[in-house]
């Protein structure tokens, strides 16, 4: 790609010769369809930057983009990734130089066909990269801003949760969901996780939940209603989609509120009609991109850096065992953030 305009690139940093390898597959499938490949170097245009990447934070989004199944269809040969830690490498035209040799991470919200992340290095909008809290590693802020961004936009900018309120989380072990009941603590609300058996119901409780639901296990809406005294939940943050809505929708209060912000479950979400009429629900999509960046990056920020709110990870890999990694993410063993490591 030829720029005709200046682009700074770190003394200190750069290897001008070396030739990156990147994470990119050429047809939809499985983990299995991910390569380890060379490709040249490339530098960052009008309103971008370059990073040396550190680590990759592993998101659901990413697995339903390999397999076809995501908001945006890949256009072949596609890279992939939204969330990493690193060192500013290169800035291009309209980017403050000050960037030059920090510390970032990104904030996901673009598009993996034009901007996919993992690898050696990566390009990125400059309006998607911030400095993290110095006390985290940078495996940890390969783990913050996609789970704390999404909870924090849906709970707090949206939803508005605050002292009293009820909060579901289904799929509560994964990033996102345990980013979603610290939230809920430090608003203080009540965060009921939704998981699928028991299996992992002491450490969601020893993670913050106040209770937890096996939907397998156990019948949701008595269990939901049980929990309070009756009313039901005022608002459901989901991920999952799929029949179970009718389920979070009987267990709803009246005017509550369910998001939906995935479609984990493969299966078409039917919209539930008379438990919307009977209760007057607001049921709405919701993606990452609708959050303003200003006033929730610096509610998180502050609150990873006085230890408040803490990034749990599950598992790392190494950059060479990106396929296992995956295949893990996909597995639903993990409580917390799997993290690719790049050397």
């Amino acid at each position: 790609m030829l720029h005709l305009y200046p682009v700074r690139i770190s003394s200190t940093v750069g290897e001008v010769n070396r030739v990156p390898k990147i994470v990119r597959f050429h047809q939809l499938g499985g983990p299995e369809v991910l390569r380890i490949e060379e490709s040249p170097s490339q530098q960052p245009g009008q309103g971008e930057v370059k990073l040396r990447v550190q680590a990759s934070g592993l998101n659901r989004a990413e697995s339903l983009y390999y397999h076809g199944r995501y908001l945006e269809q890949p256009q072949l040969p596609s890279r992939i990734g939204y969330e990493v830690a690193g060192v500013v490498v290169a800035v291009g035209e309209g980017v403050d130089s000050d960037w030059m040799d920090k510390p970032v991470a990104t904030i996901p919200g673009f598009s993996q066909n034009r901007y996919g992340t993992l690898g050696e290095e990566a390009i990125v909008p400059a309006d998607a990269i911030t400095e993290y809290p110095p006390n985290l590693t940078p495996t940890q802020a390969a783990s913050v801003w996609m789970q704390f961004m999404t909870a924090c936009g849906a709970l707090g900018y949206i939803g508005q949760v605050g002292p009293g309120d009820v909060v579901s989380i289904p799929a509560a072990s994964s990033s996102v969901g345990l980013a979603a009941i610290q939230i809920v603590r430090d608003a203080g609300a009540t965060a009921i996780a939704v998981t699928r058996t028991s299996a992992k119901r002491a450490e969601l409780l020893a993670l913050g939940a106040h209770h937890v639901i096996a939907s397998q296990e156990e019948d949701y809406v008595a269990r939901i209603m049980e929990i309070t005294s009756g009313s039901g939940v005022w608002l459901t943050f989901d991920p999952v989609g799929g029949p179970f809505i009718q389920k979070l929708a009987a267990a709803s209060a009246r005017n509550g509120v369910i998001i939906e912000y995935g479609l984990l479950s493969g299966e078409p979400t039917p919209f539930p009609v008379s438990e919307a009429l009977m209760r007057g629900l607001n049921i709405r999509g919701y993606s990452l991109r609708e959050v303003p960046r200003g006033e929730p990056v610096k509610y998180i920020f502050d609150r990873l850096a006085d230890g408040r709110f803490i990034p749990k990870i599950d598992k790392t890999f190494p950059f060479v065992q990106t396929v296992d990694a995956y295949r893990y993410l996909e597995s639903n063993q993990q409580i917390g953030k799997v993290v690719i490591t790049v050397p």
